[in-house]
C-alpha cells in the first residue's frame, strides 16, 4: 500500500464546551435548557489533523496546549486521536485559557470564543523536514495573518498550502487578499465566502476555492467553472466540526491527485460522520 502524504496542521487549539439540542438561540435576558453537553478538544486545526490521522496519513499538529487544569480535560481527546504532537507548545501556567463555547440546535449553530496568547508556536522549515511534511493546513485565516512566514516555511520544503477561513469580524480585506492568494487551497464556508465577497475582497485573490455548504453539499470553484457535489444524508446531532472534517476528507483526497468531484465526495462523506455525533473529532 502506497504511503499516504504527511501533513502538519496549524493553529489555535481550544477546550469545547458543547451544549447540544437547544430548543432556541439564547438572548439577553432569558435562559435557555440544553438536551446534551460535552467537552471536546476544538480548533479547526486539531479536528482536520485527527481526521487526516485517523484516513491513514502522517498527521502532526503545530498549536499552543493549554495548562492545567484543562490539559488535563482535554488529554484523553489528545491522546485518542494519535497525532504527532512534537512541535506543539504548552501554554505557561496561570494563563488566560482558550474556550469556545458551541451552542447547537434546530439544525445551526454559534459559538462564543476567548483567544488567548500566540496562534501557534514558532516553526521554522527544519520542523517540516522533520516530520517530513508534504502538506501544511493552515486552521483559520487569522492564523496565516498573524504568521504569514507559514507560506514561506511551507514553500521552502515543497509542501503545498490549503487554508480555512473561520469566522472573524475584525480582519480587514487588504489582510486577507495578501495571504489569500498564496495559498493553493481555501476552505470557506458558504456564509464566510459570502461575507468576502461583500467586504471587497477580489475574486481574482482567490485560489482553488472549495465552499461547504452543509446540508446542501459543497461546490468547487476553480477558474470560473463551478463544480457540485451534493451532501449524504444522515441525522445530525451536532454540526461542530463538520467543515474541519470535510476540511481532512477534501484534501486527503486532493494529495491522492483524485478529480475534483471526487475530492467534493469525500469530502462530504467525512463531514457527513462528524455530524452523526457531539463533538468535534471521534
Amino acid at each position: 500500500m502506497t504511503e499516504k502524504p504527511a501533513t502538519l496542521c496549524v493553529g489555535r487549539l481550544y477546550c469545547d464546551l458543547i451544549f447540544t439540542d437547544l430548543p432556541r438561540m439564547p438572548t439577553m435576558g432569558t435562559e435557555v435548557y440544553a438536551g446534551g453537553f460535552g467537552v471536546h478538544v476544538g480548533g479547526g486545526a486539531f479536528i482536520t489533523a485527527a481526521y487526516l490521522a485517523a484516513l491513514g496519513h502522517g498527521s502532526a499538529l503545530s498549536a499552543m496546549l493549554p495548562p492545567r487544569p484543562f490539559a488535563d480535560i482535554v488529554s484523553d481527546d489528545l491522546e485518542t486521536a494519535r497525532i504527532d504532537l512534537q512541535l506543539c507548545h504548552t501554554l505557561p501556567a496561570g494563563s488566560d485559557p482558550q474556550v469556545t463555547v458551541a451552542l447547537a440546535g434546530q439544525g445551526d449553530r454559534a459559538f462564543v470564543t476567548r483567544r488567548s496568547g500566540p496562534a501557534c508556536p514558532p516553526l521554522d522549515a527544519s520542523d517540516l523536514r522533520k516530520i517530513g511534511a508534504t502538506h501544511v493546513h493552515i486552521g483559520e485565516m487569522a492564523t496565516l495573518i498573524e504568521r504569514p512566514d507559514l507560506i514561506e516555511i511551507a514553500r521552502s520544503v515543497g509542501a503545498t498550502v490549503s487554508l480555512d477561513c473561520s469566522w472573524d469580524d475584525d480582519l480587514k480585506t487588504s489582510a486577507i487578499s495578501d495571504v489569500l492568494a498564496k495559498v493553493d487551497l481555501f476552505l470557506p464556508n458558504d456564509t464566510e465566502m459570502q461575507h468576502l465577497l461583500e467586504i471587497g475582497v477580489p475574486q481574482s485573490r482567490f485560489p482553488l476555492t472549495v465552499i461547504k455548504q452543509g446540508a446542501a453539499g459543497s461546490t468547487a470553484v476553480v477558474e470560473g467553472e463551478r463544480i457540485h457535489e451534493p451532501a449524504r444524508l444522515v441525522q445530525a446531532v451536532d454540526t461542530t466540526g463538520a467543515g474541519d472534517a470535510f476540511n481532512a476528507g477534501f484534501v486527503s483526497a486532493w494529495l491522492a491527485r483524485d478529480s475534483l468531484r471526487a475530492c467534493l465526495k469525500f469530502g462530504n462523506a467525512q463531514g457527513a460522520k462528524a455530524v452523526s455525533q457531539r463533538g468535534g473529532y471521534h
